[in-house]
Parts: C-alpha cells; structure tokens; sequence
C-alpha cells in the first residue's frame, strides 16, 4: 500500500473531521502534482501576455478584441478583468475538465481506487471529497487569473480608480473588491462543469475520456449557446450566464446575475451529483 493510500487509511473517520482530513490529503496530493502547476502557469500566461502585448505592441482600439482590453492602457487594472474574459470560455474549462475527469478515473487507472475504498471513508464521502478538491482548483485557477493580471497591470501601466460600466468611478481598494468579485463569479460558473465532469469519470477508468468528454460538453454547450434558433434552450445551458458578471461593475452592484448563476450552477450540482452517486455506488470496482 503506497503512503498516499496509508494516509487515507488513517485520516478517514466516521465524523466530519474524518472527511476534513481526507480532504485536505486530497489538496496535498493534487497541489504536489507538476501537472497542477502546469495548468495554472498556463493560465498565468494570459493576462502576461496581454500586458505584455499591449505594452510593447500599443492599446487595441475601443470595441476591438476582448471586453476591457482597450481600457488596459490607461488603468492596469483592467488587464485581470480582459484576461478573466479570455479565459473563461475557453482555457479554465479546459483545466476544470481535466481536473475533474481524473477524480475518479484516473484512480482507476492508477489500480489505488480499491484501496481508497478499503478505507472507512466510504464511496459518497470519497465522490464528496474529490467534488471539493475539484472545487477548490476552480477557485485556485480564476485567483491565478486575476492575482497575475493584477501584478502585471501594475507593473506595466498606471493604476488608478476604476470607472465602472455605470460611469462611477471607485477606488483602487473597492475596484479590487470588485475584481474579486468577478473571480468568485468565474469560479462558481464553474462548479457545474466540475460536477459534470465528476458524473463523466465514473463512468470510466480511462482519464483521457472523461476529460475530454466533458471539455467538449462544455464547448458544445456554448456553441448551442450561440444558436439563436435554439435560443429556448440558453436557459438551462449551464454556459448560460458564464459571461454575465457586468452588473458587478456597476454603481450600485446588482447581484441579479450572480444569484441566478449560482441558482442554475447548483442544479447541474444536484442533478449531475446525484448521478454520479448512483453510478459509484453500484459500480465495480476492479483496480
């Protein structure tokens, strides 16, 4: 038994301190991967290479290339929000999929499945922990977006109060506030893919599916989202809202948005949640 194996034998418990630890072996274990850091210093090319970019190539012009990016040369700023918009279709669902097609597949295919479950942790509270872990990358990822945008929009261009979308202007302090709170919305636009993805690696013990499986749920739910004659299914994409965190940049903050993102992501949770309960708690486990 590998000491990864032996520390889940030991931490996991019949009390929610047990599941904290299994938890926090779980963070340890996924954050000492080089594949991790990888996907995160990929996400941390983006806003450097937009600053850099527009640094030394000059400003785009207004209503050209990604929201925000015109306004980059004249407050730093704005280079964590216009790469948070680069990012958020594309490049954090990646790395999500990735995370979360391996939870449980890629333990399957690594033959340490059966002995995690040889542990009293027991299979729901296993899905539960893994779910979390995945949780957490997506707030780890959008943070890595916006922490570096933030650096390098300092280090690169002035920094100064932000004029919102409303045409109020802020502070420093409160713009980043609301930067933040564009990352928290980024994040938990996020964590229905994740449960996506959770159901998908059940169902296999080859990783490379489930990943790429649920990267492509989440690029064809947003070309579907792009289809007018379709437009009666936008709704329920959990795609829907991705993009729809303007009303935080206004004065004041409507949080109408972020309450029906969170509202639509929670459903993918239960219904995606609940069949991949069903799925692990019937399967065979083999390896």
């Amino acid at each position: 038994m590998s000491s990864r194996e032996d520390a889940v034998m030991r931490s996991a418990g019949p009390t929610g301190w047990g599941t904290l630890r299994l938890l926090g072996n779980e963070l340890s274990v996924q954050f000492r991967r080089w594949r991790t850091w990888a996907m995160l210093g990929a996400l941390a090319l983006i806003p450097l290479l937009l600053g850099v970019a527009i640094r030394f190539f000059g400003g785009s012009d207004p209503g050209r290339g990604p929201a925000f990016l015109d306004q980059i040369t004249g407050n730093g700023l704005f280079v964590g929000l216009a790469a948070l918009t680069v990012a958020i279709p594309l490049f954090l669902p990646l790395t999500v999929s990735v995370t979360a097609g391996d939870a449980i597949a890629g333990e399957a295919s690594h033959g340490t499945l059966r002995y995690l479950l040889i542990a009293p942790a027991g299979r729901i509270r296993l899905l539960l922990v893994k779910y979390l872990s995945a949780v957490v990358f997506c707030l780890a990822a959008t943070l890595t977006v916006v922490a570096v945008g933030s650096i390098v929009g300092a280090a690169l261009f002035p920094v100064g109060p932000i004029t919102l979308l409303s045409g109020a202007q802020v502070s420093i302090g409160e713009g980043m506030l609301r930067l933040l709170a564009v990352g928290a919305y980024a994040s938990i636009s996020l964590i229905g893919l994740s449960a996506i993805g959770l159901f998908l690696s059940t169902l296999t013990s080859v990783p490379v599916g489930a990943m790429a499986a649920t990267a492509i749920l989440a690029v064809t739910a947003q070309i579907v989202g792009a289809i007018p004659q379709l437009d009666a299914l936008h709704p329920w994409l959990f795609t829907d809202r991705w993009l729809d965190f303007g009303d935080l940049l206004r004065s004041p903050v409507v949080w109408d948005s972020f309450a029906a993102n969170t509202l639509l992501q929670a459903g993918y949770v239960v219904v995606f949640g609940a069949a991949a309960v069903l799925r692990f708690a019937t399967k065979d486990v083999l390896s």
